[in-house]
This record gives structure tokens, sequence and C-alpha cells, in this order.
């Protein structure tokens, strides 16, 4: 996620909200903090698949949505590591 028009508050902020939403998704019970770092660590998972398969999205909602995909994947890979947690 390279765009100039998301600063590291945003980034923050909506990786936070990209994570909350991927914790209710997926029924998992997580911390604030961990949202956050699901969200921003989701972002770049999410936009390097989403780039890979030609999808380009920019801008906040760009952000949230690959944010979300992202945090999504990672909560189940972590399950499917961990088992059912």
């Amino acid at each position: 996620m390279k765009d100039p028009q998301v600063g590291w508050i945003a980034a923050i902020i909506i990786g936070g909200i990209a994570g909350w939403l991927a914790e209710q998704f997926m029924k998992s019970d997580m911390g604030l903090l961990m949202n956050i770092v699901l969200g921003i660590v989701g972002a770049a998972i999410g936009s390097a698949i989403l780039t890979f398969f030609g999808v380009n999205l920019g801008g906040w909602i760009g952000y949230l949505i690959a944010g979300f995909i992202g945090a999504v994947l990672l909560i189940w890979i972590v399950r499917m590591v961990r088992g059912r947690a």
C-alpha cells in the first residue's frame, strides 16, 4: 500500500477497523493492538495478493478492503497452524 493519500496515522486507524471487521467476521477474540497489527499487515498481504491478480485498489477504501482480506487470511492461517483458536 504505497498510496500517498494514506498516512501513518490513517493506516493505524484503518488497520484497526479492518482488523476489527476481520475479527468479527471470523468470530475471533483479539485485542485492539492485535486488530491494528492484523489490519496493517493484512493490508500489505491483501494488496500483494490483489495486485498479483491485477486488481489495484487505492485510497482509504482500498486500504480497508485489502486490510480486511489480508487479516481474514492471517486469522485463517493461524487457525490452521495452531488448530481452532
